[in-house]
């Protein structure tokens, strides 16, 4: 059976209608379900996290601070003092005058009130705080592997979509070059069509190249080694977020995230930092009381008494003590500035609360207005160009509609399509910020073990 298309009644028969047309290629199905994403994903973030050298740096930072504490719990070392007294220097001789005498004598000084032990609880205060900047990363790490992994999926899906309209741009091409070698088509017509296919073979191009970007991206935490293996990296724009879902449904209506947001690295350790400067008036409040040294010392004497009898050795004790009198420009300052420096940092755990909470709720809004969007790609905007598409092949095939109706039908589908599969990639992006924010990752990973250097 023949067709005569509308174009210059030339006769091309339905075995050169190209089966990429009536095969729909607009549906773009992902490589991998949510639930396949998230475990490879969770696979590469542990990966990272085993090999991340921050966390590693952020650990022995904390094991130094505890081993400090342990040092500034301890009291001074004793001081040993030796020397002589008494000495005639007419003759240097220590059997002469009975006030001649070898001393030796050992000095302890104490920390004032309960400084010491104040101390060793601020060290592991702010060894807390480390270990808590480790615990960020790790988010970090996982926020920023997780927005990459999502970017690839979205990549990979748009150049399979870039693919199929290339084909279809192809066999536009031929179709036309057919015409043109007949005489029913212009020779810009047949331009036209070749720099349709060039073009789209520019997009795929630099598609790639994004790919490969940001491939080489996630070599910053997996190694270089990691990336000369992957010449095949399948990711996914999609993936499961149960317990955000779960929270949202618990939270609905509300703008208020703060019983959350304190679960945040961020956020504790802005606690930890409060407690280690409330512990830092403590400290000031000890400069208040006295410090007390002992002294003990033994003097042993060669010379004889008046009597004529031996000398006896001496032995001195001494208690020291410094009286705190005047205050005013130094304990009382010290302490009004450490009383100043926790207000200063409560309340920057406050404004970064209010900048958390401010930017959950944007989020939110945005994947309100994303699910809405994508709701009407579903139900309206993706069925209304399929039926567009058959309803012009049908058309094409009883000789109403022109093959160039077709392959712009067709290539209409596809680019709703991308555009469809943008905003589940935009809408997997928003979840991501709010699972860094919110609840954080499922993924599991063993507690860093940072070993001192030899």
């Amino acid at each position: 059976m023949n067709i005569t298309p509308m174009t210059g009644g030339l006769i091309v028969s339905v075995a050169m209608l190209p089966t990429v047309v009536l095969a729909h290629s607009t549906e773009v199905n992902p490589t991998m379900t949510p639930t396949q994403s998230a475990q490879a994903l969770y696979e590469l973030i542990n990966a990272a996290l085993h090999q991340d050298q921050g966390r590693q740096q952020y650990q022995a930072q904390s094991n130094a601070m505890r081993e400090m504490g342990i040092a500034s719990a301890t009291l001074m070392d004793p001081k040993l003092k030796m020397g002589v007294g008494g000495l005639p220097v007419d003759s240097f001789k220590f059997d002469d005058d009975p006030m001649t005498n070898i001393s030796v004598g050992l000095m302890q000084q104490f920390e004032r009130g309960s400084t010491t032990t104040l101390k060793e609880k601020q060290a592991n205060q702010q060894a807390d705080g480390m270990v808590l900047q480790a615990e960020n990363r790790e988010r970090e790490i996982a926020s920023n592997i997780t927005q990459i992994w999502l970017e690839l999926g979205y990549l990979q899906l748009a150049q399979r979509t870039l693919e199929n309209t290339q084909k279809l741009l192809i066999e536009q091409e031929k179709f036309v070059q057919t015409n043109y070698g007949i005489g029913k088509s212009e020779a810009q017509d047949l331009l036209n069509a070749q720099l349709n296919v060039s073009q789209y073979d520019e997009k795929l191009h630099t598609n790639r190249q994004m790919q490969q970007r940001l491939r080489s991206q996630l070599s910053e935490w997996l190694g270089e080694q990691w990336l000369s293996n992957q010449s095949q990296f399948e990711a996914s724009n999609q993936l499961p977020w149960s317990q955000l879902d779960n929270y949202l449904t618990t939270s609905l209506d509300s703008t208020s995230h703060f019983d959350a947001l304190t679960q945040h690295p961020m956020v504790k350790m802005a606690d930890a930092t409060i407690a280690a400067n409330e512990t830092q008036v403590e400290l000031a409040e000890q400069a208040y009381t006295p410090q007390f040294g002992v002294e003990v010392m033994y003097a042993y004497r060669q010379a004889d008494n008046m009597r004529g009898e031996p000398a006896s050795d001496l032995l001195s004790a001494y208690v020291t003590m410094d009286i705190p009198l005047f205050t005013g420009n130094r304990q009382d300052r010290n302490l009004s500035a450490a009383q100043y420096q926790v207000g200063a940092v409560r309340s920057g755990r406050d404004v970064l609360l209010a900048q958390m909470n401010a930017k959950a709720n944007a989020l939110i809004n945005d994947r309100i207005n994303l699910t809405e969007r994508i709701e009407r790609y579903q139900s309206t905007l993706l069925p209304q160009s399929i039926a567009r598409t058959e309803a012009v092949e049908r058309g094409y095939q009883n000789n109403t509609a022109q093959f160039g109706d077709v392959i712009s039908a067709s290539i209409t589908e596809l680019t709703l399509t991308l555009e469809y599969q943008r905003l589940v990639t935009d809408l997997s992006l928003v979840n991501n910020n709010l699972a860094a924010l919110l609840v954080g990752y499922e993924y599991s990973v063993e507690p860093v073990q940072a070993q001192p250097a030899k």
